[in-house]
């Protein structure tokens, strides 16, 4: 399969400072959005070792087959996914160890999404930490393909509020797993089964929590060029208040 890709990121309404950040390797076949958190400029400092981590993690253990791994593989996972995984806990530690030895940024984190397609002909991996999304929309379905670490979403399994009542929830950025947090993290890893003309969308969530998924549909549905569609999911959660820095990647299933 091949492949077409498109990502922007803006500040939003609201806030003067976008600690979002996101990556497109075409030739290692990643895709990674990272959204930011902590004090002052802590949350930019954050989403970008995440971001930098992965892409240089990647680059050296492509150039060097015997380079160093600082975790051990998953042989349940290919090679590929295990450079994925083993990149986002690299970044996690990097962060943390950074928050740990610098009191301006104590606290610090991010959330990240990553999607790598260089893996064989029909499938992809997608992996997450946090309650920044990866959606796929096909023949006019958009599905969500990562569960939130959040505690909103942890009263939602539960059976405490509805989906429909979390709209007005105190509590939305309460998150449950994110790089930083410990020297170590968890990291939520998938395979799926591609076909031709899927969209995957990764976003952070001043898209997902400014837009309904019938809305976000409602763009995708248009089937226009891949930069045009990114800047109108932009523009709408603009247009609908904007709280938050927005940033998405889309990437299409060429064939």
């Amino acid at each position: 399969m091949k492949f077409s890709s498109y990502g922007q990121t803006h500040p939003g309404m609201k806030r003067e400072l976008n600690e979002d950040n996101f990556s497109i390797l075409e030739k290692e076949g990643v895709y990674v959005v990272a959204d930011g958190m902590g004090g002052h400029n802590a949350g930019e400092i954050a989403s970008e070792i995440t971001i930098e981590t992965i892409a240089k993690f990647f680059q050296a253990a492509s150039e060097d087959e015997d380079v160093t791994w600082p975790y051990k593989m998953d042989p349940s996972l290919s090679l590929n996914a295990n450079k994925l995984m083993v990149g986002i806990k690299f970044a996690n530690r990097t962060i943390f160890r950074n928050a740990s030895t610098n009191s301006s940024y104590a606290g610090m984190g991010t959330t990240v999404v990553a999607v790598l397609t260089k893996n064989g002909g029909d499938e992809l991996y997608i992996a997450h930490v946090g309650d920044s999304r990866c959606y796929k929309y096909c023949d006019n379905e958009l599905l969500q393909m990562t569960e939130d670490h959040s505690l909103l979403n942890e009263y939602i399994k539960a059976g405490q509020i509805t989906k429909e009542q979390a709209v007005n929830f105190p509590h939305k950025n309460v998150i449950m797993r994110a790089l930083g947090m410990k020297d170590n993290v968890l990291v939520d890893i998938q395979k799926r089964k591609i076909k031709l003309g899927e969209i995957f969308l990764l976003c952070t969530d001043g898209l997902s929590d400014m837009l309904s998924d019938d809305d976000i549909k409602d763009v995708l549905s248009k089937e226009a060029p891949l930069k045009d569609t990114v800047e109108e999911l932009i523009d709408k959660a603009n247009a609908n208040g904007g709280k938050d820095n927005i940033t998405v990647v889309l990437i299409k299933v060429e064939g």
